[in-house]
């Protein structure tokens, strides 16, 4: 059975709501991300989700400490129609237990999940993207403002006097959103400023979507791995996820899932919007392979509990005792408690 929910079709959120129930299928997973579900802030995913006498599960993506009031709603809402709800840091399930007064026993943990990568050594992978000799720093995602990258470029004058062979790479497609309001201009605008600081040998952007095998050999290639990212409410991050589960030693700034994350000795910190501490990480990471190597195995050994066998098993289970819990549970009761949240 396939089924395809247009985000800005309301109509299609009751057709495949109606679909689904006509079907065996015990659970529904929602993944919940504002900006993915159509009407203001994503307030459609409401009218899915109630549609549905199937049970839900809902994954969220994105826990805001200062909502707005119609953001707060929906995430109440969702919650209280949903059998149960996921989030992929303890900060998060903090977050929602302290400031949105949601009950910890209706609210789970399990991590985001990451590939089973080998961990290598970086020279022997290298030769395959042709950065032999290279000390190399990766960023990768959908590239768009707001991730910090200008404080990286910022910061590889002072990496590069410390080793000459450093190569900043930056890895992915512009966002969509991005390029439906100005095309290219925004990595035009970084290339300009590496450009501009004499960082055009150093600093290098591979625009375009990578497939996973792709992706896996630019992270086992890289030596440091950097999220700069400027918002401190960010409560999970994939490609951090992904750069832990390679066994990289990674430099951060402290949103709430890195700092999480890394703790323990797992990764660099450092002051968002601070080049000056940027550049002091990476200048000491590119010269020390030993501390990128402690970093790396920490961040490793931490990942195995995050592997998708792990988070898979996780999943399975949570959807087990939902779907079995939905059986025994009267009908009635159960549509009467969505309807009850709704009105909340």
């Amino acid at each position: 059975m396939r089924h395809r929910i247009r985000r800005d079709t309301l109509s299609d959120y009751l057709r495949v709501a109606h679909a689904i129930d006509a079907t065996q299928v015990g659970t529904v997973s929602v993944q919940h991300e504002y900006g993915i579900w159509g009407g203001p802030d994503g307030a459609w995913v409401l009218d899915f989700v109630r549609a549905l006498r199937t049970p839900v599960v809902a994954t969220l993506h994105t826990v805001l400490r200062n909502p707005t009031s119609a953001q707060r709603r929906i995430l109440h809402e969702l919650i209280g129609a949903s059998a149960a709800t996921v989030v992929m840091s303890s900060s998060a399930a903090q977050l929602l237990t302290r400031s949105y007064a949601v009950d910890p026993s209706r609210v789970e943990i399990i991590p985001h999940g990451v590939p089973d990568l080998p961990l290598v050594t970086t020279d022997s992978v290298k030769p395959l993207l042709g950065l032999e000799g290279r000390t190399v720093i990766l960023s990768f995602g959908l590239l768009g403002p707001g991730k910090g990258y200008e404080s990286a470029i910022a910061a590889m004058p002072a990496v590069v006097a410390a080793d000459p062979t450093a190569l900043y790479v930056i890895v992915g497609a512009t966002h969509p959103e991005a390029v439906r309001r100005e095309g290219e201009a925004y990595r035009h605008r970084l290339e300009d400023a590496a450009t501009s600081l004499g960082m055009a040998d150093h600093v290098r952007f591979v625009g375009r979507f990578v497939d996973s095998d792709e992706l896996a050999t630019w992270l086992e290639a890289a030596d440091i791995f950097l999220t700069p990212y400027p918002n401190l409410e960010q409560i999970v991050s994939g490609t951090l996820s992904y750069a832990m589960g390679a066994g990289k030693a990674i430099v951060s700034t402290p949103y709430a899932y890195a700092a999480e994350r890394l703790a323990h000795g797992r990764g660099r910190l450092v002051a968002p919007g601070s080049v000056d501490a940027l550049s002091q990480a990476l200048s000491e990471l590119v010269l020390d392979r030993g501390l990128r190597a402690t970093y790396g195995r920490r961040a490793y050994d931490f990942s195995r509990g995050m592997l998708w066998s792990e988070v898979g098993a996780a999943y399975r289970h949570l959807f087990a005792r939902v779907s079995l819990s939905s059986r025994t549970r009267p009908a009635a009761v159960f549509a009467q408690s969505v309807g009850a949240a709704a009105r909340e």
